[in-house]
C-alpha cells in the first residue's frame, strides 16, 4: 500500500510540473523575466517556508542546528539547480511544453541517475551504488540500456523539433503562441537536462535535516511509519539556492530589456499577471511537495526520480496537445514526436524495472 501511495503521490507531483507553465500564458504585456521571477518568489521564497511551518514543527530550529558543510552544500544543489529551473523555463519558452519538457526531463533523468554513481565510483559511501557496481550487475545494465534507449528518444525528439521549425516555415511563433526557436531551445534544454538533475543530489546533501524531522516526526507518531514532509525542511535551502540563480538573472535581463516597468505598468492587467504568476509558482513548488511526499515511501533513489520524470513527461505532452502546439505541422512529424516521447516513456521504465530487481 505505501508503494502505491508512493507512485500516486508522484503523479500528483508531475501533474503539478507538467501543469506549472499554463498559468504563465495567461500574463499579459509583461516581459518573460518579469513574470518567470514574479512567480518564482512563489516558489522559492513564499510557499517552501509556509509548508514547512504547517508541516513541521520546530523547522527553524532545524536548520540553525544544521552543520555549514550541510547547509552549503545543499544550497550550492540548489543554486545549480535554478539554473537548470531558469532554462527549463527558457526551454518551454522556445520549444513548446511538450517538447522542452520531453527533452529536458529526458536528460534530467539520465544525469540523475548517472552523476551520483560516477561520483561515488571515486568517493566510495557505504550505502551507495558506484558506477562500476551498477555496470558490473544485471539490475544496473538494465538501468544502462534504459539510460541509452533515454538517449535514443531525445535524439528523436530533437528531430522532430527540426522537422517541426521546417514545416512552420522557421516562423517565430506556433499555433500555440510559443516562441519556436529550435537551434536555441535546443542548448538551453541541454543546459537545464544537467543541472536541473542537481535537485535530487540537493536532497541528498540535506538528508540529514530530514531525518532529524523524521526521527522526530516518529517519536511523537510511533507505528505510523516514515515521516511524508520530511523533505519541506530541506526544501527550504535548496530554494534559495535555486532563488539566487533566478533573480539574478532576470534582474539582468529586466535591465537589459528595460523591462522593470513591467511591475507597475497599469496598461496592463497588473492584478490578472501577478494571480496568475503566483498560481505558477505556487504550482511549481507544489511538484516537490509532493515529490517529497512520494520519495519518503520510495526512498530518493534513481525509482522515484525516474518515476517523477516519467509522469511530468505525461503530463506536458497532454497539455502540448491541448494547447495545439503541433498544429500545422505534417503527419511524418507529428509521428516523429511521439515516437520519440514513447521511447523516452520505454526508457524510463527500463530504467525503473532495473532499479526494482535490485
Amino acid at each position: 500500500m505505501g508503494a502505491l501511495l508512493g507512485v500516486i503521490y508522484h503523479f500528483f507531483g508531475g501533474f503539478a510540473s507538467g501543469s506549472f507553465y499554463i498559468p504563465y500564458k495567461k500574463v499579459k504585456g509583461w516581459s518573460w523575466e518579469s513574470y518567470w521571477i514574479v512567480g518564482g518568489i512563489f516558489s522559492w521564497l513564499i510557499v517552501p517556508p509556509l509548508a514547512a511551518y504547517l508541516t513541521i514543527p520546530g523547522f527553524a530550529d532545524i536548520i540553525k542546528e544544521a552543520s555549514g558543510t550541510i547547509l552549503f552544500y545543499t544550497f550550492l544543489f540548489g543554486a545549480l539547480w535554478g539554473i537548470g529551473g531558469l532554462t527549463y523555463g527558457l526551454g518551454v519558452r522556445y520549444l513548446g511544453v511538450a517538447l522542452g519538457s520531453s527533452i529536458i526531463l529526458g536528460l534530467c533523468s539520465v544525469f540523475g541517475a548517472l552523476i551520483p554513481s560516477i561520483f561515488y565510483e571515486y568517493y566510495p559511501e557505504a550505502g551507495k551504488d558506484s558506477i562500476s557496481m551498477i555496470a558490473g550487475s544485471p539490475w544496473g545494465q538494465l538501468v544502462l540500456l534504459g539510460l541509452f534507449i533515454c538517449l535514443l528518444g531525445i535524439t528523436v525528439c530533437a528531430v522532430a523539433g527540426s522537422m517541426k521549425d521546417k514545416d512552420l516555415g522557421h516562423a517565430e511563433k506556433d499555433a500555440s503562441n510559443t516562441e519556436f526557436k529550435i537551434g536555441l531551445g535546443l542548448f538551453v534544454a541541454i543546459v537545464s537536462g544537467v543541472l536541473s538533475a542537481c535537485f535530487a543530489f540537493g536532497i541528498d546533501a540535506g538528508k540529514s535535516m530530514a531525518d532529524v524531522a523524521n526521527v522526530a516526526w516518529k517519536a511523537a507518531n510511533p507505528g505510523q511509519g516514515e515521516f511524508l514532509y520530511q523533505n519541506n525542511v530541506t526544501y527550504i535551502i535548496i530554494m534559495w539556492g535555486g532563488l539566487l540563480t533566478n533573480f539574478v538573472w532576470c534582474m539582468i535581463l529586466n535591465g537589459r530589456n528595460k523591462s522593470f516597468g513591467d511591475y507597475t505598468n497599469k496598461k496592463t492587467p497588473l492584478t490578472r499577471n501577478y494571480i496568475f504568476s503566483a498560481i505558477a509558482g505556487t504550482t511549481w513548488f507544489l511538484q516537490f511537495f509532493f515529490y517529497g511526499m512520494g520519495e519518503s515511501l520510495l526512498g530518493n533513489g534513481a525509482s522515484s526520480w525516474i518515476l517523477h520524470m516519467a509522469f511530468i513527461i505525461l503530463v506536458a505532452n497532454l497539455w502540448g496537445l491541448v494547447l495545439k502546439e503541433w498544429k500545422g505541422v505534417r503527419t511524418k512529424t507529428l509521428g516523429t514526436v511521439i515516437a520519440g516521447i514513447v521511447i523516452i516513456l520505454i526508457s524510463i521504465l527500463v530504467v525503473g524495472y532495473g532499479n526494482s530487481i535490485k
